[in-house]
């Protein structure tokens, strides 16, 4: 296939702590190659620390405008104004940002990376209904500009046909911002003969939560793609009663993994996971406890669930998602 004009994929500065949205666009390239784009990432050479960092960024990014069309893959949305507006997308993964700042600071961060980037570049593309609503309420755009592409399941997470149950069993949690809820697990979980393993950079407070539990705890902070896609093969469950996200990736892959899926009764989470999860209310203790007592417990409602599971992540797979990325493209090329 003939090659098209080239796609700028734009990233943030590389983080080992922080790495989901470049691990989403890694892995739908080669699909969108496929498809006949060629893409050239680049990444910002400074954290969004200050005002002074977001302008080097944004000089550095004007000065690579030799492709064709710029796609802005998340978080530093102000990277759009870098480029032509007419030939920029821009993906926004979640609102998370607006929620975690107060006062002036709040209206600085609305407006250089929600309100001007919304308005400034030609598609915005985010990966739920919820966090649409969220952007839409926030930024008062036209909801039509707002185009729903959710994330993909990595191709090389695949299905633990050969899955045993342990008898203690290992409880999968991913992720240590406070918004995963880990004071309430940990709170949700004395006295269950399990095995925690975190993935996640624990606080100090939530830390000597964990050592005070009478239960074996495991903590991993920087891991590969093929040492996560261990964790979820081995673990019983995953257990992800998250306050907000974007849009729960992690429920995807313990589904396409075979592994049955504790989450909130919230969207987006409750929206990912369709019917295969057991559904808890996140703010409730003794809900988390439930659920997750109900998998260990049941044998056949575990296995209706990773059922299910496999069935709702089959929707999410690269090709589809790549595809829906392609169309833009072509819409961009076509009207340019």
């Amino acid at each position: 296939m003939k090659m098209r004009f080239p796609v700028l994929f734009v990233f943030r500065k590389k983080n080992p702590l922080f790495f989901s949205i470049e691990k989403v666009f890694d892995s739908i390239t080669p699909d969108i190659k496929r498809f006949g784009w060629e893409i050239v990432p680049t990444y910002v050479p400074l954290y969004s620390s200050g005002i002074f960092s977001i302008i080097k960024n944004i000089v550095y990014l004007f000065k690579r405008r030799q492709a064709a069309i710029f796609h802005v893959t998340g978080d530093i949305h102000y990277a759009v104004f870098a480029f032509p507006a007419n030939r920029t997308i821009l993906t926004i993964h979640d609102c998370i940002f607006i929620h975690q700042s107060r006062g002036i600071k709040r209206w600085v961060m609305k407006q250089l990376f929600l309100n001007w980037p919304v308005r400034y570049a030609r598609f915005v593309t985010t990966i739920s209904e919820q966090s649409k609503q969220e952007i839409v309420k926030y930024s008062s755009c036209n909801p039509s500009k707002i185009i729903v592409i959710p994330n993909p399941v990595r191709s090389t997470i695949s299905f633990n046909v050969n899955k045993k149950w342990n008898s203690k069993p290992i409880i999968l949690f991913i992720g240590s911002t406070p918004n995963k809820n880990l004071g309430r697990v940990l709170e949700a979980l004395k006295g269950i003969n399990c095995t925690l393993d975190i993935v996640g950079r624990v606080s100090e407070e939530l830390n000597n939560q964990v050592s005070a539990l009478e239960m074996d705890v495991l903590v991993s902070e920087r891991i590969s793609e093929e040492e996560l896609n261990e964790k979820y093969y081995r673990a019983d469950l995953l257990l992800f009663p998250s306050l907000f996200e974007g849009f729960g990736l992690p429920i995807l892959e313990a589904q396409q993994a075979g592994t049955p899926v504790v989450t909130s009764n919230i969207p987006p989470m409750n929206e990912t996971a369709g019917r295969g999860a057991c559904i808890v209310d996140p703010f409730e203790v003794q809900s988390i406890r439930k659920g997750v007592l109900k998998v260990i417990q049941d044998e056949r409602y575990r296995k209706e669930l990773v059922e299910l599971g496999k069935q709702n992540s089959s929707l999410y797979e690269l090709s589809t998602i790549a595809s829906r990325y392609a169309d833009l493209y072509r819409q961009i090329e076509v009207n340019t």
